[in-house]
């Protein structure tokens, strides 16, 4: 058996001792020929055995002996850039084209939803000659019609790895956008051509684009953004996402767009962000970590991070992602066998995975269904209950823009702590107070006030960091086929719960919230047992706690 050699790098103290990173065979790959630097950069990020002999982890799917441990400091740079112009154009073309169809396509239902039932009992009615329509009839058709979008974001949310992997993030937004323009068409038209089918159809087509976005954008800010700026750049699809749905109830006001005539024009109206995204995101580079490990393009994916960060110093950054691909190299592809079996891997994705869950099984959209009723409880009148609840998705907003700012002064880990013990505390009351509400009006305006801080605590982290925890727990040849397990599992859960709130709703009425408070609980639990902090840390510093916890 070759020799262990053991390799080092040294501090930047320059205290004269080096520090060790551990052995690796003479002959492994990772030595690369001699060129020390890059191997000890290899070494890091696979975080090797401190000496022959320690455990390390093999693959399961090849007999090369991987390891994976580290000991002593990191020396690397904390990659600390500041927000420039080009990193801004870069975020808003992807994020605003992409998210924004996310949330619109969610909320814009919601007004318009009488007249259309009423459209549709029309063209039915017509197609039968005249004869009078069953109304579950129509109602049925209206909810598939809604539910129709998050089947499509659950085929997207699946479909993300591929297509991030054949077409690349930004090339996959682009690629997924083209849908926008077939659904855009086939909604606009629908009430030219009296069929409804055209609109579950371009429901279905915009769902899966939405499904796409909801993988293919964090992925792409996480990339190209600095490390000291990732949480916050990742916040801002969640921020894009409140936004659109804030505007689609705005147009979607009976004196705007929401009319018996404009209606189709409120739904084709998706059109306009993909136009924005197809006129600006092309000046963009593609992830700089993509074009180097993936399509293997050293000089087009330097010249791609220099335009991110507006400056030619980039070296410690392209040798982080060189060493990373290096690794890369004698690791194999990572498959869903591997991603289910290797605990290096299956431990980020289970966190991953329920993060996604916690966030749909909130009872975010209990909340949102219940605020117009809970209005009108408080005395509200059907206009007052209405602008309310843009006030509520005005909160949303303003609190999610604060939390891209709090996410990197305190954490991932702390602000989802806060958000989700805060929505324990809220719904326990809430559930307390919609007990009372018709006894007194006190009562009923604490109501309105526990539904507004709910609101505040889901904004806060809940809704915003699982969209880009996944793309910090995992590396790049990982990263793609993680993700699209937990958005699929994202819509999936979302689509459930759309489909199971109702019945349970009036099965149990306002103690239909005593289920999420049991859930909340445990999601508080999860949480503080469970998820790690990831905030100005690298990925071999948060594998390496991963690799810890698996040997407990």
């Amino acid at each position: 058996m070759p020799r262990p050699a053991m390799l080092y790098y040294d501090d930047e103290e320059e205290d004269g001792s080096p520090d060790s990173v551990g052995f690796i065979e003479e002959d492994h790959p990772l030595q690369l020929h001699g060129n020390r630097e890059l191997a000890a950069q290899a070494v890091k990020l696979l975080q090797v055995p401190s000496r022959p002999g320690d455990a390390s982890f093999a693959s399961s799917t090849t007999d090369m002996d991987v390891p994976i441990y580290v000991r002593g400091p990191s020396s690397r740079s904390t990659g600390n850039r500041s927000l420039n112009g080009r990193l801004l154009f870069a975020i808003i073309a992807s994020a605003f084209g992409s998210a924004f169809q996310h949330g619109y396509n969610t909320g814009v239902v919601n007004a318009p939803q009488t007249l259309i039932e009423k459209w549709i009992n029309g063209v039915i009615s017509a197609r039968n000659d005249g004869k009078p329509t069953d109304q579950t009839q129509v109602t049925l058709i209206w909810a598939v019609a809604v539910s129709i979008f998050c089947v499509g974001g659950m085929v997207g949310g699946l479909s993300t790895g591929f297509v991030a992997e054949k077409f690349g993030r930004k090339g996959g937004l682009l690629v997924s956008n083209a849908l926008v323009i077939v659904s855009a068409a086939l909604q606009g038209v629908s009430k030219i051509y009296s069929s409804y089918e055209l609109i579950i159809i371009g429901r279905f087509i915009i769902g899966i684009n939405s499904g796409l976005n909801a993988g293919l954008t964090p992925m792409y800010l996480a990339e190209i953004s600095p490390m000291n700026l990732r949480g916050s750049v990742g916040t801002v699809y969640q921020l894009v996402v409140t936004i659109s749905i804030l505007i689609s109830q705005i147009l979607g006001l009976d004196y705007i767009l929401g009319t018996a005539e404009l209606w189709p024009v409120l739904l084709a109206l998706i059109i306009v962000p993909a136009i924005f995204m197809f006129a600006t995101l092309p000046f963009c580079p593609e992830s700089p970590k993509y074009t180097l490990i993936n399509k293997k393009k050293d000089i087009e994916a330097e010249r791609g991070l220099q335009w991110l960060r507006g400056t030619i110093e980039v070296h410690d950054e392209m040798d982080e992602m060189r060493a990373e691909n290096e690794a890369m190299k004698v690791i194999p592809r990572v498959t869903l066998r591997e991603m289910l079996s290797n605990p290096m891997l299956k431990t980020p994705l289970g966190i991953s995975v329920m993060i996604m869950l916690c966030q749909q099984l909130s009872g975010i959209n209990a909340v949102m269904f219940f605020s117009t009723k809970i209005f009108n409880m408080a005395g509200m009148s059907d206009d007052g209950a209405k602008y309310a609840t843009l006030g509520m998705g005005s909160l949303n907003v303003i609190m999610t823009l604060i939390s891209l700012f709090l996410v990197e002064l305190t954490g991932r880990k702390t602000l989802l702590m806060i958000g989700f013990s805060s929505m324990f505390v809220v719904t326990v009351m809430l559930t307390i107070a919609l007990m009372f509400v018709n006894v007194s009006s006190i009562v009923s305006g604490l109501a309105v006030i526990l539904v507004m801080a709910f609101v505040i605590a889901f904004a806060v982290g809940p809704g915003s960091i699982p969209w880009f925890l996944v793309s910090e727990l995992f590396n790049s040849s990982a990263r793609p086929l993680a993700t699209s397990i937990a958005v699929g599992v994202n819509w999936t859960a979302n689509f459930v719960v759309g489909l199971g709130f109702l019945p349970l709703q009036e099965m149990l009425q306002s103690n239909v919230f005593l289920i999420f408070v049991v859930l909340l609980a445990l999601f508080v639990l999860y949480v503080y047992k469970k998820v790690p902090e990831t905030k100005n840390k690298t990925l071999e510093e948060i594998q390496m706690g991963f690799r810890q916890e698996s040997y407990k």
